[in-house]
């Protein structure tokens, strides 16, 4: 049983779409074969808004890295009334994840990114969000603004950009300043590729 793939595992998948507005809500129903050979009937809801990349800009010569700060409805309805801080961060649409970065970095940070590198990627929540997100860092200097960013208005966003030291940033997960997952992820990769 336990060599046997997970897609011979599922049978008789089916979804229905709640909600298709903003992002997609569908509700799956399928049968599941546990490890004990056994079937068990299942429903999930799937939160579908599409993959993602984010970024973390860092300028070693000045040792900072440039994070952003935006509203984010479900960290508030949580209990988290203040803006997040974040890495810079979007949906693919059509580009492919490295073009998608350095599209969102001009438009969130108002900066042109060079040097990127590839950390990992990850899903944020695979228990209930389909989205899978693509990681980087990426080198930056003064010379590389291009405008003052601040994301695109029509599209809600209201994005406050702020250049920080990274031992700072790196403090301010301890602290409980930084609890975006995909920030906390690439401060380590980035604290802990500095070290080694």
């Amino acid at each position: 049983m336990n060599g046997k793939p997970l897609k011979d595992r599922l049978k008789n998948i089916s979804h229905t779409v709640l909600s298709d507005e903003w992002a997609r809500l569908s509700r799956y129903e399928f049968d599941y074969q546990r490890r004990d050979g056994t079937w068990n009937h299942q429903n999930r809801e799937v939160y579908d808004r599409g993959n993602a990349v984010a970024v973390l800009p860092h300028d070693p010569a000045r040792g900072t890295v440039l994070l952003l700060k935006q509203f984010r409805l479900p960290a508030f309805l949580n209990g988290d009334t203040a803006p997040l801080l974040e890495a810079c961060a979007g949906v693919l649409d059509e580009d492919d994840p490295e073009a998608c970065a350095r599209r969102e970095a001009r438009e969130e940070l108002g900066y042109q990114l060079s040097d990127m590198a590839y950390v990992c990627k990850a899903y944020s929540s695979p228990g209930s969000v389909l989205e899978r997100i693509w990681c980087f860092t990426a080198r930056y200097s003064p010379e590389d603004k291009v405008s003052e960013g601040g994301g695109i208005a029509d599209e809600g966003e209201d994005i406050e950009i702020l250049e920080v030291a990274l031992d700072e940033a790196f403090a301010m997960i301890a602290s409980g300043d930084i609890i975006d997952a995909k920030t906390i992820l690439l401060l380590q990769h980035l604290k802990l590729s500095l070290i080694s």
